[in-house]
């Protein structure tokens, strides 16, 4: 596996801390409004990392943080709480809102085939791990007290932009607005771990801490959600590209300081989808959802085919013209998978050569428009039908296009039965050790375009 790492701004071999498991912490949405397509342009590409990982045999734990409470209008600690402020707009309360939109979120997810990370974990329900990470860096001397606020003193160390490349007598212009004096910072690139009553005193949600009542930065919460979930050593850290400055930077310097060592080894990050306008957001344009692509007869799958035409570190224009001409394609592919039927025999050499191509497109830094060219080589090869629908089969466990759909409930009752007293057999073969007869009664049933696999609650079965 070869993956771009912002850090080192090379593409370099995939080694994980423990081969046995694989660490990723995943930024997730700040609740307060709709996700519009650009931001799950991320989450698509984040998906696809996750199942390439796993398809090629690595374990997975996978963690990402819900924004609820901390994160301001400016990347410069100033501003309205984003929260506070979608409370405002709808008149309801803070966590009414959040609520609502993390379950917004999660429909979106759904309708884009995007897999709910293993563990989901809001910024509110974790405010005792940004006070233990915030003592000890005022411990350390890293962090320090001025105007109500704890802030992270970034003269502390040499490195603070190492992530970025900027030097450190340059102005870094926050992604959202640029960096403005506050009196209370020892630095302009100095950040607030903890605001206390002393700002922003319409907040609703606050807490007790050593430091007054007050509550976290946005950027300790993802540092304190990853150490708590995910250990001191993390394989990768993903998000957008505008999470690099000063988010990510942020949090490389705040869970280096505390832990006293090199925190994540692999920063990934996803480019922007634009419009005609340029860089897609909230604020200007028209409101990009997935509700909305829905209401103008769009499948939210083909915005996924769309994104994935194209690689994750490529800006990508959006245009309704671009997303008619993914729904052509996609239909087209679709009406082509339709066609084929099972009949013949699976030829299980054959299908991974091809399986092996779209492996290595995708472990060389997910290149998805490669791996979807290997996909229509596979449908202009000599394969038989029944070796191209196993092939797709195992290509969509991490395109998740929905390029087959499950036809088990179309079956005959003489074909369930059938299939049923072949798993019976198998199971009575392996009982008594009898591995040939178990083998070779699974190859039969795989001719015949009837894949088994055994899991925990007993062995099911998929017919191509």
């Amino acid at each position: 596996m070869k993956l771009y790492n912002t850090l080192t701004k090379t593409v370099e071999d995939f080694v994980p801390y423990d081969k046995n498991r694989v660490t990723m912490y995943t930024c997730g949405p700040t609740v307060y409004h709709y996700a519009h397509i650009g931001n799950l342009r991320t989450y698509i590409f984040e998906d696809i990392l996750e199942k390439t990982l796993n398809y090629v045999g690595y374990k997975v734990d996978r963690v990402m943080n819900i924004t609820d409470v901390g994160h301001l209008a400016s990347d410069a600690d100033t501003g309205e709480d984003k929260m506070l402020k979608g409370a405002k707009r709808e008149h309801k309360t803070v966590l009414e809102i959040a609520d609502f939109y993390t379950n917004a979120f999660k429909r979106d997810s759904e309708k884009l085939n995007i897999t709910w990370p293993k563990t989901v974990s809001k910024a509110t329900d974790n405010i005792d791990e940004y006070i233990k990470i915030i003592t000890t860096l005022l411990e350390k001397g890293f962090a320090y007290q001025a105007g109500g606020n704890v802030y992270f003193d970034t003269s502390k160390l040499t490195d603070y932009y190492k992530l970025t490349g900027h030097k450190e007598d340059e102005l870094v212009v926050g992604v959202r607005e640029g960096v403005e004096h506050d009196d209370s910072k020892h630095n302009q690139a100095d950040f607030v771990l903890w605001f206390t009553k002393s700002k922003f005193e319409d907040q609703e949600l606050k807490w007790d801490s050593p430091w007054g009542y007050g509550y976290p930065g946005w950027h300790i919460e993802c540092s304190g959600i990853s150490l708590k979930y995910l250990g001191e050593y993390l394989d990768i850290h993903c998000g957008g590209v505008d999470n690099i400055f000063p988010h990510h930077t942020n949090e490389i310097a705040q869970s280096e300081s505390y832990l006293g060592h090199k925190w994540c080894n692999y920063w990934v990050h996803g480019e922007h989808l634009n419009d005609i306008n340029g860089k897609m957001s909230k604020s200007k344009g028209e409101f990009l959802t997935v509700s909305l692509l829905e209401e103008k007869g769009y499948d939210p799958i083909v915005y996924r085919f769309m994104c994935l035409q194209s690689h994750y570190r490529k800006v990508l224009t959006f245009s309704y013209d671009a997303l008619d001409n993914a729904n052509i394609a996609y239909q087209k592919l679709k009406n082509r998978i339709s066609s084929l039927d099972s009949n013949g025999s699976i030829d299980e050499p054959s299908c991974q050569k091809y399986l092996a191509k779209f492996k290595e497109a995708l472990t060389n830094d997910l290149n998805t428009s490669l791996a979807l060219t290997v996909l229509y080589d596979t449908l202009k090869s000599e394969l038989s039908n029944v070796s191209k629908l196993y092939v797709i089969k195992e290509m969509d466990k991490v395109l998740s296009l929905k390029l087959i759909e499950a036809n088990k409930q179309n079956i005959s009752a003489d074909l369930e039965q059938y299939i049923n007293d072949k798993i019976a057999e198998r199971n009575d073969a392996k009982k008594n050790k009898n591995f040939a007869l178990a083998d070779f009664i699974r190859d039969e049933l795989k001719d015949k375009g009837i894949i088994i696999k055994d899991t925990r609650e007993g062995t099911i079965y998929e017919v191509l």
